[in-house]
């Protein structure tokens, strides 16, 4: 038998998976993006509060720039920013995220620009050693980073599979791809009104020799899972998913605003 074979059979399989991954498809701009700002909540899955967060969004003709900033009780902060077209389809031009804290056991800041293919990671290692990361990379225009709920409220349930590729820090940047699947409708409720979100659980496919021997080892990253107000105006609801890499699961809900609760005036006075 010729050794050589299986040596070849993998390296072929390298080269598909790589070329896969350059090959993308943009999410169509269904609705524009413009004025936003919500109110959101970071907490565990067994309900336990982590931080309050701003989502914050602006609009400047087909450019966008989203905002997205949790300060956690512990003094963590998570600060993450997007700049992306919206003409004909959606194309991230800029992205930028700070993990900070004692909620982050590697504190990072990443930044990515997609004309030049450039990726930098700042990161603090175990032993406290400032390190850099940097990249030129041949991104492909469907990269997601910071845009996953603004796709996912544009994505045709009566279209063909929507893959999205993004970039993830491991710290070094590395390219992976999320297969996008809607599970159905799930009933919830604002007040006393019951609603519907439609369920998208996105598997994070790694690719590569890593990719295949990921599951074997434990390391694949679990699913993320979103949840979206469908409709005219389909708005985000809930998320569960990763904040870092190999980090917990944790859950991302809208709020509503909460007001002091005003002295009530005894009428006898």
């Amino acid at each position: 038998m010729d050794r050589s074979k299986p040596l070849a059979i993998i390296l072929t399989c390298v080269a598909l998976l790589q070329s896969d991954m350059l090959l993308a498809t943009q999410v169509a701009v269904r609705r524009t993006e413009g004025l936003v700002h919500g109110f959101l909540s970071l907490s565990t899955m067994e309900g336990k509060l982590l931080a309050d967060g701003d989502l914050i969004q602006v609009s400047h003709g087909n450019r966008v720039t989203t905002h997205l900033v949790f300060q956690f009780k512990d003094g963590s902060v998570h600060d993450e920013t997007a700049v992306f077209s919206q003409r004909g389809n959606f194309r991230l031009l800029s992205y930028h995220l700070v993990q900070k804290g004692p909620a982050f056991p590697i504190p990072m800041d990443i930044s990515i620009d997609t004309s030049s293919g450039q990726v930098t990671i700042r990161y603090t290692d175990a032993e406290g050693k400032e390190k850099v990361a940097t990249d030129r990379m041949k991104l492909p225009p469907d990269v997601a980073n910071g845009l996953i709920f603004t796709l996912l409220k544009n994505v045709r349930l009566d279209g063909p599979p929507t893959t999205i590729s993004m970039v993830a820090a491991t710290p070094k940047p590395r390219l992976v791809k999320l297969a996008v699947t809607p599970k159905g409708e799930e009933p919830f409720s604002v007040g006393g009104s019951q609603r519907t979100a439609m369920h998208y659980v996105l598997k994070i496919e790694i690719g590569g020799v890593s990719g295949m021997i990921a599951p074997l080892l434990g390391k694949q990253p679990p699913d993320i899972h979103i949840w979206i107000l469908g409709g005219e105006a389909p708005a985000f609801v809930k998320s569960e998913s990763q904040l870092y890499l190999g980090g917990p699961t944790w859950r991302i809900e809208l709020v509503s605003p909460v007001w002091p609760r005003v002295p009530t005036v005894d009428s006898k006075n």
